[in-house]
Formats: C-alpha cells, sequence, structure tokens
C-alpha cells in the first residue's frame, strides 16, 4: 500500500522541517500486512557472507576492541544504541554526514547519535564555542554560569509556552521531573502513556515499552510490578481508550498527566492523525489533567517551534533532551507553564511543597553553552528545513526502491525522522484493556524476536553498505545532507535491496529454532 501525505501549507516558510503528513490509518493498515506476512530479509547464507567477508576482514580493529570490551562492559558497549549485529562498531570520527570507524571504513551516518545532531555530527560553529569555553572555564564549576540563562531564553524565544526551562541531564531523568511536577501540581497520582511510546528508562515508564500492550511483559525485568500500579497504557491514536481510561482514573482518585511523543510513539514509528494532540490536549482539560509533551527527539528537529508549534497545540510541560546540549553529554529539561515549572525551583521555594530534582552536573557551562550555539545555528542557516528536505528525499527514494523490489516493505517520514519498516518486529498491537489479551503477548513474544533478529541481519547490511542507520529501521537526516549524499545513499540501499529474499519456511519453525538456539545459548553461558 502506498502512504499519501496532506501537504502542510506555510510550515517550510514558517522554519518547519515536517511539509508533509503521512495518513496514519494507512501506514498502521500497511504495517498489520507486514507483521502477518512472510520475513524479507537478507537470508541467512548471505549474512553470513557479509560478515565473513566486510566484518572479518574490514573491521578486525573493531572486533578486537570490543571483544575486548565484553571482559569489562556488559554486552561490550556503553549505550543499547551501539550495540549491533555481529559486533559493536568502534567509531574514532564523526564529521557532517559521515562516521568513520577504528578500520577506517567511512560511512553514511544516519544515526546522527540518536537524532541530536541536525546541524551534522560536529558542527564547527558548536565545536569552536566549546574549546573556547573548556579554555577559558573549564567544562563544570558547581555554580551558575551565564549560559544557563542564554539557553533558558533562546528556548523561550522559539517555544513560548516554555515560560521557564531547568536544565537537566538526560531525557529520563526529565521525564521523572515532569510527572512529579504533574503529581504535585495536581494532586493526583495516575500517569497515561501511549503504547509502544519511549520516555527514558525509569522504572514507572519501561510499561508497554516498544510494542503496545506489552505493559510490564517485555522489558521490564527487574522492576516490581506495584510500581506499575499508577500507570496506564493506552492504545496509539486511540481517543476513545484514552477517554474511557480517563474517565475509569475519575473514580480512582483522577489522573495527573497524560504523556506522549506528539508525532507517535518511538519517534512516530506508530504515526498518529495530524489532529490526534489537539484532541488529546481537549480531554486533558476536559479531565482536569496535565498533557506532556516528551520533545527529547522533536524539539528543534521538526522545527524550531518544536513540535508544540508544528500542531499549534500547548502542552502544560515540555520534556527535553538530545539537542538542547548540541550534541554534547548532559542533555535534558522541563519546561513549560511558569507556575508548574517553579514547582522544582532551586532552593527553600518559600516553604512550599516543591518536585524535588537534582543534578549536580546538569546545565554545566559546556553543555548549556553547546546547546545555545547550536539552538542559534540552527535558527540561522534553517537547518530543520534542509534536514526534512533530505528526508522528503530519501523516503521518496526507499519508496521507489521498495516498489521496483516488489518488497512489502513501509517506508514513510516526518520530515527528517524517517522510517523504513522491512520486518515488522516492532509493528504488532496487542493493546487491550482486558488484562487476558497479555496471553497473546506471551504467545507471540519469540515471533517478535524472530522478526528482530532479522531486522538486525538488515542493519548488519546496510552497515556493511556503508550506512549506519537506528536499529535497520529508522533514520534521521541532518542539515549536511546534500542531495548527491542522499543519492548515493539509495544506490547503496538498493544494493542490499538486491540481496533480499522471502523466507519460506513456517513461521513455527522458525520460532522453534530461535527457541533451540537461546536454549543452547544459555547452555553454554551456564557453563562458562
Amino acid at each position: 500500500m502506498k502512504v499519501t501525505y496532506t501537504e502542510l501549507k506555510g510550515k517550510q516558510e514558517a522554519g518547519y522541517g515536517v511539509t508533509r503528513w503521512a495518513n496514519a490509518q494507512e501506514i498502521n493498515a500497511s504495517l498489520k500486512q507486514l507483521t502477518d506476512a512472510n520475513i524479507y530479509s537478507v537470508p541467512m547464507d548471505e549474512y553470513k557472507k557479509i560478515v565473513s567477508e566486510y566484518y572479518d576482514k574490514k573491521c578486525a580493529k573493531s572486533k578486537a576492541i570490543t571483544a575486548e570490551a565484553k571482559e569489562y562492559i556488559p554486552g561490550g558497549v556503553q549505550h543499547n544504541l551501539a550495540f549491533n549485529k555481529p559486533f559493536p562498531m568502534c567509531m574514532v570520527k564523526a564529521e557532517g554526514a559521515y562516521l568513520t570507524d577504528i578500520d577506517g571504513n567511512k560511512y553514511i551516518d544516519f544515526l546522527q547519535a540518536g537524532g541530536p545532531t541536525i546541524l551534522g555530527s560536529n558542527y564547527p560553529a558548536v565545536k569552536e564555542e566549546a574549546i573556547k569555553l573548556i579554555n577559558e572555564c573549564g567544562p563544570v564549576t558547581g555554580l551558575f554560569h551565564e549560559a544557563e540563562l542564554l539557553i533558558a531564553k533562546e528556548i523561550n524565544k522559539h517555544m513560548p509556552n516554555v515560560e521557564k526551562f531547568r536544565m537537566l541531564g538526560s531525557g529520563t531523568e526529565s521525564v521523572m521531573a515532569a510527572i512529579r511536577i504533574a503529581r504535585c501540581a495536581t494532586k493526583k497520582k495516575r500517569i497515561i502513556k501511549i503504547g509502544g511510546a519511549y520516555h527514558g528508562w525509569s522504572d514507572q515508564m519501561v510499561y508497554g515499552l516498544k510494542v503496545p500492550g506489552t505493559r510490564q511483559f517485555l522489558e521490564s525485568h527487574g522492576i516490581p510490578n506495584n510500581i506499575f500500579s499508577v500507570v496506564d497504557e493506552v492504545r496509539p491514536n486511540d481517543c476513545e481508550m484514552l477517554e474511557t481510561y480517563l474517565k475509569l482514573n475519575k473514580m480512582r482518585g483522577g489522573t495527573a498527566a497524560v504523556i506522549v511523543e506528539p508525532v507517535g510513539p518511538e519517534s512516530g514509528t506508530r504515526p498518529v492523525d495530524w489532529d490526534y494532540n489537539a484532541k488529546v490536549r481537549a480531554l486533558c482539560d476536559k479531565y482536569g489533567c496535565l498533557f506532556i509533551f516528551d520533545e527529547v527527539v522533536t524539539g528543534f528537529r521538526v522545527g524550531l517551534g518544536g513540535a508544540q508549534g508544528l500542531f499549534n497545540v500547548k502542552p502544560d510541560l515540555t520534556v527535553f533532551g538530545k539537542i538542547v546540549a548540541g550534541g554534547y553529554p548532559a542533555a535534558g529539561g522541563v519546561g513549560g507553564k511558569r507556575e508548574l515549572v517553579n514547582l522544582m525551583a532551586a532552593g527553600v521555594a518559600g516553604g512550599a511543597k516543591k518536585a524535588y530534582v537534582g543534578g549536580t552536573l546538569a546545565a554545566n557551562p559546556l553543555s548549556a553553552m553547546a546547546g545555545y550555539v547550536a539552538i542559534k545555528e540552527i535558527a540561522k542557516n534553517n537547518a530543520c528545513v534542509k534536514a526534512g528536505l533530505a528526508g522528503n528525499r530519501l523516503t521518496d527514494g526507499l519508496v521507489r526502491l521498495i516498489e521496483a523490489y516488489k518488497l512489502p516493505y513501509v517506508a514513510y517520514n516526518q520530515g527528517s525522522i524517517v522510517h523504513l519498516e522491512c520486518t515488522g518486529a516492532m509493528s504488532y498491537d496487542f493493546s487491550s484493556m482486558n488484562i487476558l489479551n497479555l496471553l497473546k503477548v506471551l504467545k507471540k513474544k519469540d515471533m517478535i524476536m524472530v522478526r528482530k533478529e532479522a531486522m538486525e541481519h538488515m542493519g548488519a547490511a546496510y552497515m556493511s553498505h556503508g550506512i549506519v542507520t537506528l536499529a535497520g529501521s529508522r533514520l534521521y537526516t541532518s542539515m549536511a545532507d546534500t542531495d548527491e549524499i542522499i543519492d548515493e545513499a539509495l544506490n547503496r540501499f538498493e544494493d542490499v535491496f538486491k540481496l533480499v529474499k522471502e523466507r519460506t519456511v513456517p513461521m513455527e519453525q522458525q520460532v522453534a529454532e530461535y527457541r533451540a538456539k537461546k536454549e543452547a545459548a544459555k547452555e553454554a553461558a551456564a557453563k562458562k
């Protein structure tokens, strides 16, 4: 099914990189077809050939250093994004649209550090200011620095709804703070999130992670079940289910906040209708709860006004991450209505009850200055629009290739956030208010993992052809992606698509083989 778009008039002129909006119903129908169909991926013999001829021979230094890292680091890497098959790649240079690994191999970078470097990696103006600050001040003093004020004012300039801004160390911390503010302000406990959404890895948010309807049964190991007693999960893009929970919660003490990723869960992996956020805003007003926008990815990527400016929807609180440090560490923060953000004021705050928030290295001079300069450079260079147009070009090219090679893949974008779903690993939806529906989750869990492994093989194939993606299914474009770079990337994608074949082995057999392999791995680990 080909995805249709509605053109968004005036958005490009207003500095937004999202100039068209995909039909969410069509995408979701296509994703359903993808999960119902056989897997189309790089076949196992081809994958083994890629490993032996590219990774083992041309990435020997990466293989050696990450093998040693496993002795000292769990899994061999310090961040989930860095884990790739057949082994993590060790990068030594990031510049503009490219990454270079320790063996000297160069890649077109569509990971862009997980999204924050919309200017392109290691942007000169930001780097120069960072070096200047380190030379004069050092990266941290433990006390106030002018850059804290500069970045807060710059954010407010572009997002007037963010009347005040408190910088923190990560998106996860910022979500924790926003939820704490909501509970302090409303005196209510319950939080509603959208199934599949990623709001960091704090205990209460590792619920319904990645796949809607999975509640605490997919990723929430090591977290007591009672943590989730005040967290609810609703189906993406479903305002009826949301209102049902809001009504139910009214009898259970009320809802403190509804939190959303405004372009849809997992950075739009599960897209929403254009008017979805406006409808959620109306429901929050109707039931007296706060509306939290998680703009960790969308803030200063979809446009300088963020998703709230794009949709013209005013959240009560906005969560920031990624780009507010310009690609430098310690990126995060919470902003919003003055009276709400004041609830986490430093000091005694006049003796009023407040939401306690810490963070010794939050808003350090280096991160605050880098973020301030990055946002100014984004505005100066119209970076969101350039990155968004690159995203359109990449997506349209991928759609042409998918049609040419008769693949069941789904490609669409929200400006510079591009989605390429090849195996449907994350496209299941088990959303239900009936706890018995979880039996379906448990039954299909290994089927999801089979598709996930196929997705990882696709990611490995892309990288062996000089393309870095996020888990083989998401791509972030930047201002550095010229038409020539995008066209070269499409040539490389085509080389991978030429290798793809349909898996005709019954899914039941694939699941059985996966389970046998998993058990063998457990036994091998136990012997060690």
